[in-house]
C-alpha cells in the first residue's frame, strides 16, 4: 500500500486519479457525487488551490536564482511570454470555431480555453522531455495562464469599487508584511503564510478576484534556496529537506488539493457533445499551441533567452503538452456559465483536452526529444 502511494506521489497522478474517480462516480452515482462535490468546491477550490498555486510558484523561483534553469530575466519571463501568447491564440482559435455558427451564447465561454492543466501537463513534461529547464517552463507558463483566467473571471463579477479598494489595501498591507518578515530575517515561511498569506487571502476574497491567486504576491518574500526542479521531491538533507521550508512542509498535502480539485471539478454527466465541446478543443488543441510558439518565437527573435537545456525541439513537446486544460478547463466553464446544455458541451470539451496527451507523446517521439533521444 505503501509503495503504490509513493508511486502516485512520485509520478504526480493525483489529478488524473482524481479526474478518473469523479467521472465513473458522477455517471454512476450522480446523486451522491453533488452532494459531496457542491458543499466541498469552495474549502478546495478557494483555500486549499492557493497553497498549489504558491507551492507551485516557491518551486519555480528557485530556479530563477543563479545556475537555476530559469536564471536572467530573459529566460524567466519568456514562460509568461508564452502564457500571454498561448492564451491570446487559445482565445483567437475559440473565437473562430464559434463565429463559423450561428450559437452566440458561447460567445462568452473564452475564458475556459485559458486554462491549463498544470499537474496533467507536468507529467507529460517530466516522463517525455525529461529535463528541469522544460518542467521549470511549463509549470511557470501554467501559473501564468491559469492566473490570466481566473483574473478575467473574477473581473467579470459585479464588485462594488469600496470592496476594490478595501481587497487592494489588504494585498498591499500583505505585501508589506511579507517585505517586513524578509528583512527581519525570519526563517520560517509560517509567519509569512499564516500572517499575510490570511491577510492576501481576504483581500482577494472581496475585491472579486479569485482567492486561489492569494499567495503568489507574497511568495516572492518567503525563504528562498537554489535548486534543481523535480516538484514532489526533496533531495535528503538538501536546504529543501527541512521543516522551515513551504514546498517541503506541503509537498504531500498539495497533492492531497489537486486530487480534490480533480474529484470535485472532473464529475461531468457524459451526454454528448456539441458545437461547445469543438469549440474548446479548436481553441486549446490548435490554438494554444500555435500562439505558444509564435510568441516565444518573436520573444526570442528580440533577445530572450530559451531555458538551460532546453531547445526548441523540446519547446515543442512543452507547447503542445500545455495544449490539455482538462479539470482547470472544467472549473472555468463552471465559474463562467449556469447548469445546463451549453455547460454540458463545454465540460465535454474540457474533459475531451485530456487527448492533447496523444499528439504530444507522437510529436516528442517524431522530434526524439527527451526520453526518444
Amino acid at each position: 500500500m505503501m509503495r503504490a502511494l509513493r508511486f502516485v506521489l512520485d509520478h504526480s497522478l493525483a489529478v488524473p486519479i482524481g479526474a478518473g474517480v469523479a467521472l465513473i462516480w458522477a455517471n454512476t452515482l450522480s446523486d451522491s457525487y453533488f452532494r459531496l462535490a457542491l458543499p466541498t468546491a469552495f474549502w478546495v477550490n478557494d483555500v486549499g488551490m492557493a497553497l498549489f498555486f504558491g507551492f507551485a510558484l516557491q518551486e519555480v523561483i528557485e530556479t530563477m536564482v543563479e545556475g537555476g534553469a530559469l536564471h536572467t530575466w530573459r529566460r524567466a519571463t519568456l514562460p509568461v511570454v508564452a502564457a500571454i501568447g498561448g492564451s491570446l491564440g487559445a482565445v483567437a482559435a475559440y473565437e473562430l470555431y464559434v463565429q463559423s455558427g450561428d450559437e452566440q451564447v458561447l460567445r462568452s465561454g473564452w475564458p475556459i480555453v485559458c486554462g491549463v492543466d498544470a499537474a496533467f501537463s507536468y507529467f507529460l513534461v517530466k516522463s517525455l522531455v525529461q529535463r528541469k529547464g522544460a518542467t521549470a517552463f511549463l509549470l511557470l507558463l501554467a501559473i501564468a495562464s491559469n492566473a490570466i483566467g481566473l483574473v478575467i473571471i473574477g473581473l467579470r463579477q459585479p464588485v462594488m469599487d469600496i470592496h476594490l479598494a478595501g481587497g487592494i489595501l489588504l494585498i498591499v498591507a500583505a505585501v508589506a508584511v511579507s517585505i517586513g518578515l524578509k528583512q527581519a530575517k525570519v526563517g520560517s515561511f509560517w509567519p509569512h503564510l499564516l500572517i499575510a498569506g490570511g491577510l492576501s487571502w481576504s483581500g482577494f476574497a472581496i475585491s472579486g478576484l479569485h482567492p486561489a491567486l492569494a499567495l503568489l504576491p507574497i511568495v516572492p518574500f518567503f525563504p528562498h534556496a537554489p535548486r534543481g526542479l523535480d516538484v514532489f521531491h526533496d533531495a535528503p538533507h538538501s536546504p529543501h529537506d527541512s521543516p522551515s521550508h513551504f514546498e517541503h512542509v506541503f509537498r504531500v498535502p498539495v497533492q492531497i488539493v489537486l486530487f480534490l480539485f480533480a474529484l470535485v471539478n472532473a464529475g461531468v454527466l457524459i451526454r454528448g457533445y456539441g458545437t461547445g465541446s469543438w469549440a474548446v478543443l479548436s481553441g486549446t488543441l490548435v490554438g494554444r499551441p500555435i500562439g505558444t510558439l509564435l510568441s516565444v518565437a518573436a520573444a526570442v527573435a528580440i533577445g530572450f533567452h530559451l531555458p538551460h537545456g532546453v531547445t526548441w525541439r523540446g519547446l515543442v513537446v512543452v507547447a503542445v503538452a500545455a495544449s490539455v486544460g482538462f479539470v482547470f478547463a472544467l472549473f472555468y466553464a463552471t465559474a463562467t456559465y449556469p447548469v445546463g446544455n451549453v455547460l454540458g458541451e463545454l465540460k465535454t470539451g474540457a474533459v475531451l483536452t485530456a487527448a492533447g496527451a496523444i499528439p504530444t507523446w507522437v510529436i516528442a517521439k517524431l522530434l526524439r526529444e527527451g526520453r526518444f533521444a
